[in-house]
């Protein structure tokens, strides 16, 4: 499903800096990673290369056998709005829509009819135990029941790739560790590939392998 061979990144400046030198990532359906390492190591620009918001300077990745660095901006556009789904730290949930007209922007955006929509946001919103909260604006809703929209919003629509950069930083531990159990359940029962990026070992323990990125590339925590 997800394949990254020998991933490098270098910023040009004043100070050439490399962030990411032979990464190696192979995710199938449902295999969920943690990805750990110190500040500005260069977790969130692996993200960002995944996600096909930035570029590669060497190596490869492929998505259910498509490579990205053969597709334009166009084309990565397309494939971010079927393929992945985006979980952050900062919630990005519209004020001015409702909790349901939050979590169904991905299916209006392929072109999935109204009614299919409200039937498949239903459902969603119902696994995520906001059944009852459609009609609702953000404002009403806890740090840990907007995190919950976050989630359902980014696997409404069957991605087959799950990416969170520090989805718990802004709740508190008990509402961190509902959202992390949350955020698991939905990827294995949709069978998406995850990548959770944290600098919480607590939240790294959510997930099947924890991995640490550091200059050599991307390895196994040592137990």
């Amino acid at each position: 499903m997800l394949s990254i061979r020998q991933l490098g990144k270098t910023y040009a400046g004043a100070q050439r800096r490399t962030v990411l030198n032979g990464v190696d990532l192979e995710l199938g359906p449902g295999d969920y990673v943690a990805v750990m390492g110190e500040s500005g190591i260069g977790k969130s620009t692996l993200l960002n290369l995944v996600a096909g918001l930035d570029r590669p300077d060497v190596g490869s990745i492929h998505l259910d056998g498509v490579d990205l660095a053969a597709l334009d901006d166009d084309a990565l556009t397309a494939l971010r709005r079927v393929k992945m789904g985006f979980v952050f730290q900062a919630f990005h949930v519209l004020p001015y829509l409702t909790v349901g007209q939050n979590v169904a922007l991905p299916l209006s955006l392929v072109g999935v009819p109204d009614g299919m929509a409200q039937e498949k946001v239903r459902a969603m919103l119902a696994a995520v135990g906001l059944g009852e909260r459609s009609a609702s604006m953000p404002r009403e809703l806890s740090g840990g029941e907007l995190q919950r929209v976050a989630i359902a919003r980014a696997l409404i629509h069957g991605p087959q790739i799950v990416l969170a950069d520090e989805p718990t930083g802004n709740l508190d531990p008990e509402s961190a560790g509902q959202v992390l159990r949350l955020l698991r359940e939905q990827v294995k029962s949709q069978r998406a590939a995850g990548i959770l990026v944290t600098h919480s070992q607590a939240a790294a323990a959510s997930a099947d392998r924890i991995l640490v990125l550091s200059r050599d590339g991307l390895r196994p925590m040592a137990r």
